[in-house]
């Protein structure tokens, strides 16, 4: 029987502390891109998008 850490399929696992510690640098890593605004031009398609969506009855999530 697997341990608590191991999963049944047999793929790696982290441990808590390299999670933890990946979640930190990965943060790190990205908060300058999270702090960027969106291009306009890019935000005009997705609102376009969105509205053709909804238009199609099929709403933001489909």
């Amino acid at each position: 029987m697997p341990g608590p850490r191991e999963p049944s399929d047999g793929a790696p696992t982290l441990d808590a502390a390299s999670r933890e510690r990946l979640g930190r640098y990965l943060q790190a890593l990205y908060e300058p891109v999270l702090d960027e605004g969106l291009d306009p031009r890019l935000a005009e398609l997705l609102s376009q998008l969105d509205r053709d969506r909804a238009e199609q009855g099929g709403g933001p999530d489909h």
